[in-house]
């Protein structure tokens, strides 16, 4: 099994199966160098339990990355459930799952994540101390996505900055896939800066919104990857990067709040070799995690998150200024400069 999944230096693996709640999870926790393990809970029906477990394993070293870039005091985690959110909730469920973060001991603080809701937390924090994201309490400051959507506007700015050399985006389309929570804020954000937007969801009910608020232009599900636009901003699942959609793209940006956008890391490759800048994820992404960390410091200080948030836009110049000089693909360089940053804090322990 470790040969033909997503091991990557994994400090610990943990899968969860209580019958009486009918609950199967994974817990990955990635690295603890620079904190403990903090990522957020995911709900999702997966075909089989080795799904679960890669989306685990990749997205809790997405986390380490993630926090690290951010400059945060935490290291990666995540967590998935094996069931559907639409009609596998209940409050058993979910309190069980809280005794089972419980059993980590603090190497791992749960949030929100794809199929949960702030609601969910509340629960799950009724058995557990290691959580955040919740919608009241001490520190609480709710839905963590409109910090997300703060993170990917800014990178997008940072992307059609330097690709195109505009300051705004007014008058250019930027095509989102994902209008959820995070996809939704960030329709509001494009609106703001007279972005035209195209859009697709699988939800009929996130679509009227988009269109009665924001004016959106919305298109099929397997239509948005390959319309032609000036940014493609991915905010559903991941590995919407791959063999079969890369030829397609008519963009020159992708820069989108998904995680895990790319298949597999070579297609950082075949994006730099059509000339599409490529916003790594977990760098764009991480307004939500920046909010989470606000929260387990213990000061929750909502000037400083944002200051935060809004240096996601420096941070990906960066990244696309060391990828031009060095030739090599924005995916790596990002991981290169996550691996110094936890090896340089390792070293000093």
């Amino acid at each position: 099994m470790i040969e033909k999944n997503q091991f990557r230096g994994h400090e610990q693996l943990a899968y969860f199966n209580d019958e009486e709640t009918g609950l199967k999870a994974f817990i990955a926790v990635h690295n603890t160098t620079l904190g403990p393990g903090a990522g957020g809970c995911r709900m999702w029906p997966y075909e089989c339990e080795m799904d679960a477990l890669n989306d685990a394993l990749r997205l809790s070293r997405g986390m380490s990355y993630k926090n690290a870039m951010a400059g945060l005091p935490l290291g990666g985690g995540k967590a998935v459930i094996i069931a559907n959110s639409k009609t596998d909730k209940s409050e058993e469920l979910f309190k069980a799952f809280g005794r089972c973060v419980q059993k980590m001991g603090g190497k791992y603080i749960t949030a929100e994540d794809v199929g949960m809701t702030t609601e969910d937390m509340m629960v799950i924090a009724s058995e557990t101390d290691y959580i955040a994201g919740l919608p009241h309490g001490d520190h609480a400051s709710g839905d963590p996505s409109p910090f997300t959507a703060r993170g990917v506007y800014n990178g997008i700015r940072a992307a059609v900055k330097y690709k195109l050399g505009k300051d705004s985006l007014e008058g250019l389309t930027v095509a989102v896939q994902g209008v959820g929570h995070v996809g939704l804020f960030l329709c509001e954000l494009l609106h703001n800066d007279g972005a035209k937007i195209i859009v697709s969801d699988i939800v009929q009910e996130h679509l009227d919104e988009a269109v009665e608020k924001y004016g959106v232009t919305v298109v099929a599900p397997d239509e948005i990857l390959s319309v032609e636009c000036d940014v493609l901003s991915p905010c559903a699942l991941g590995a919407v990067l791959n063999d079969d959609t890369i030829p397609n793209l008519k963009t020159t940006i992708v820069a989108g709040g998904a995680n895990n956008q790319l298949a597999n890391d070579s297609h950082g490759v075949r994006l730099m070799d059509r000339g599409v800048l490529y916003a790594p994820d977990y760098v764009i992404n991480a307004g939500g995690i920046i909010n989470v960390s606000g929260e387990t410091s213990g000061n929750y200080d909502l000037d400083s998150i944002n200051e935060k948030v809004d240096n996601i836009y420096d941070t990906l110049i960066h990244i696309f200024e060391r990828s031009d000089e060095e030739k090599r693909p924005t995916n790596v360089v990002a991981d290169e400069m996550a691996e110094e940053i936890i090896a340089k804090a390792k070293a000093k322990k």
